[in-house]
């Protein structure tokens, strides 16, 4: 078989097909009646804005988590073919059938303007997408499409009357290319099965949630519940099958069950649901997947259940609840964050990932950055890492350390120079005039523990360089003000927009001085520790100026340090470098675009999720991802890459997931909302809807999340304002416009 992708729509998330699910798209009467309207169009925009409300194949590849991305593509081993402006597609392919079955034609169907004709390939041993779509053109001597050459590229569906040709054996059946997915052969007979014979040693029929044979097994695996691992596993697939699908999803379940069963087909049915579907069949179903052939290297969607039954299970046996995940790094990352991590335990790469842009950015010297409302910033970082009590949250202090080491080795110098200072005047008697104290001094690395007045001198010594602390905990930051916790969101605020900060004293010893509060910091929390620090605080602006992040511990991965030698503060030093040699207002096209990029992101995610308090998040979030992309360009020598875009994209989701994680239950409560909703997360109401839907399906949708009906017109005339829907008033029905299917191909 072949593993493929389908998308409801240009915005929606891949899932695989299978056999089933192919059929069904093929039957699906709303793509039927959406080919009917464009086969009687003439307008072109028409023509354009119907196809791109159907939903799509991805027959190039196969994503991991769904994200139609590159970094989570894996290849098909197969490739599209088009061939565009043909008036008779049914005519062209009859006079290349023959030479395209021996070719081993997988698929061939009219495209949706009736004006195509596409065909699907194996992708032949030892080429690429690009030099198989060059074979296929030169052996049916036809000019293709060179766009469907890109590894996500869509093919809008088309319904069965369209099709040409399919192959199901080979796109479906067994081959070793890939794990099942598709609808079982149920006549091949049972093989190791208990017989009819053996039948009373089986749970009753009737019963949805049966399983096999229970007791002769072990209940785990590799000390996980089994049941845990078939729960995730169903989840991983998309849920509980419907009526029509349970014989290919039972099918789907034992081909990845293989893998943790020992290949036993008794041993599957010992755990495995029959979700319903009768004994025999499910019997017969898991025999023939345990039939076909099989990788020797385990599934990662077989991985994912596993580890997820893994965190549960943790969650379950300390007694707290489950965890929700924030979204995951990408695979690749920029060379700095790649070598800064690489020591790290991987469960806190995610934090240290984020913590690190505070000590980074200290070595930035009078640099600023234009913004993309048209005013100018400096590289501000406060991270906050909240997470369990003994969860690794310091797995950061030896990447700090080392960042921080060149100015640690200045600041020694002037620290030195402060001492000899004061032991001079602490020599002189009353009546003796003091030495002056050296208007050079310079230190950036402040200790923890400091009160406000040496914090406003080491400010006013620093000039336009920043000072930067590590603090062991969030409850340090009070120590500054001296009103307390009352002005605590003050400094903060300050820090973020270079305020003015100081202090007014009269004594002649005493530190007298304002100036522009440059200040990088890090904190750590626990998480209710946090929660309280920030009561009070979550809605004068004080949680939007600070990047937060978390720790998900997991007992399966190995907590492990790697070596912080001299090597590993040599391979750093480029990287320092470039920062220290940076200067004066630094511009990158390419960081620009993707901060508007990511802006507008926001501002539709909170559009569509109709959520005020996550709108308000934003802002300044795109602020601190854009900034960390401009740290990590120049560091890398002034030179952008696309891994650079990935992770400051990837770093805005995680920072806005914290915020509405931890505080968005409290915010809302703050704001005195109508809705409480535990953990509140982003939704997307219009992906939750169909391209084509009535206002009674936004309602359902609505009161689905916990809202109510009130503000559903007011949503409605938003997105129509905004350009994602138009209305259609003959019939009474709302589209998804061409420019919001297309917006989500980024995502």
């Amino acid at each position: 078989m072949y593993r493929f992708s389908f998308t409801e729509s240009v915005a929606g998330r891949a899932q695989e097909v299978s056999r089933q699910l192919f059929h069904e798209i093929l039957a699906r009467e709303d793509i039927k009646n959406t080919c009917m309207l464009i086969a009687r169009q003439t307008d072109n925009n028409e023509i354009g804005r119907l196809k791109r409300s159907l939903p799509a194949f991805c027959w190039h590849a196969w994503f991991d988590e769904g994200k139609r991305k590159n970094y989570a593509a894996h290849a098909s081993g197969m490739i599209m073919i088009d061939i565009d402006h043909v008036d008779h597609p049914r005519e062209l392919y009859g006079t290349m059938a023959t030479k395209a079955q021996a070719l081993h034609l997988l698929v061939a169907h009219i495209t949706p303007s009736t004006h195509g004709l596409r065909l699907v390939f194996p992708v032949p041993k030892g080429m690429d997408l690009v030099q198989a779509q060059t074979h296929y053109a030169r052996e049916l001597h036809v000019q293709v499409d060179g766009c469907t050459k890109d590894m996500a590229r869509l093919s809008f569906c088309v319904p069965q009357d369209y099709m040409l040709y399919v192959d199901e054996e080979a796109l479906f059946g067994d081959n070793p290319s890939g794990v099942a997915a598709e609808h079982p052969n149920t006549d091949v007979p049972p093989t190791g099965l208990p017989t009819t014979d053996q039948e009373e040693a089986l749970p009753p029929k009737a019963d949805e949630e049966q399983y096999g044979r229970e007791g002769v097994y072990p209940d785990n695996y590799d000390g996980i519940d089994y049941r845990l691992i078939v729960d995730c596993l169903v989840e991983q697939l998309g849920g509980r099958p419907a009526h029509g699908s349970r014989n290919n999803f039972i099918f789907t379940m034992a081909a990845y069950l293989r893998y943790v069963c020992n290949d036993d087909p008794e041993w599957i049915a010992s755990i495995l649901p029959t979700f319903g579907e009768m004994r025999e069949k499910w019997l017969r179903t898991i025999s023939s997947a345990c039939q076909r052939a099989q990788h020797s290297m385990m599934p990662q969607i077989m991985t994912r259940a596993i580890d997820q039954a893994r965190q549960r299970q943790t969650a379950r046996e300390s007694g707290e609840e489950e965890q929700q995940l924030p979204p995951a790094m990408p695979q690749k990352l920029p060379r700095l964050m790649r070598h800064l991590l690489k020591n790290v335990p991987e469960v806190c790469r995610p934090a240290v990932a984020h913590a690190v842009f505070p000590a980074l950015a200290a070595h930035l010297h009078g640099v600023k950055f234009w913004l993309i409302d048209g005013t100018e910033k400096e590289a501000t970082f406060m991270c906050v890492t909240m997470a369990r009590q003994s969860s690794g949250k310091s797995a950061v202090n030896k990447p700090i350390e080392y960042i921080t080491a060149d100015i640690v080795k200045r600041d020694a110098i002037s620290r030195q120079r402060e001492q000899e200072w004061k032991d001079a005047s602490s020599n002189r008697s009353a009546n003796m005039e003091k030495p002056k104290r050296p208007d050079d001094l310079c230190v950036q690395v402040l200790v923890s523990d400091m009160t406000n007045a040496a914090f406003v001198q080491r400010m006013k010594d620093a000039g336009d360089r920043y000072l930067y602390t590590n603090l062991e905990e969030l409850e340090l930051l009070r120590q500054l003000q001296t009103n307390g916790t009352k002005d605590v969101g003050k400094i903060i605020c300050l820090c973020f927009d270079n305020g003015q900060y100081g202090q007014e004293r009269v004594g002649t010893q005493s530190v007298t001085a304002r100036v522009d509060l440059r200040w990088n910091w890090n904190a750590a929390s626990t998480i209710q520790k946090g929660l309280n620090f920030f009561k009070g605080r979550l809605v004068d602006g004080t949680l939007s100026r600070i990047n937060f992040c978390t720790i998900i511990p997991d007992k399966s991965k190995p907590f492990v340090y790697g070596a912080y030698n001299q090597k590993y503060a040599e391979e750093l030093k480029p990287f320092i470098d470039n920062l220290n040699n940076a200067t004066g207002h630094i511009r990158c096209k390419q960081a620009l675009e993707l901060a508007h990029q990511m802006q507008r992101q926001c501002e539709d995610d909170a559009a569509l999720s109709d959520d005020a308090t996550l709108e308000e998040l934003t802002y300044r979030a795109v602020t601190i991802a854009y900034l960390k992309a401009m740290v990590l360009y120049i560091a890398n020598g002034m030179v952008w890459s696309k891994d650079i875009a990935e992770f400051a994209m990837w770093s805005l989701e995680y920072d806005l997931w914290c915020k509405m994680h931890f505080f968005g239950q409290q915010i809302v409560e703050e704001e005195q909302h109508e809705k409480q909703v535990k953990h509140r997360g982003r939704q997307n109401l219009l992906d939750l809807l169909p391209n084509l839907f009535t206002l009674d399906n936004a309602r359902e949708v609505r009161r689905a999340q916990g809202m109510s009906d009130e503000g559903c017109r007011q949503m409605i005339n938003a997105w129509t304002c905004r350009g994602y829907i138009e209305p259609d008033t003959t019939i009474g029905v709302y589209l998804k416009t061409k420019d919001y299917l297309e917006r989500s191909r980024r995502l």
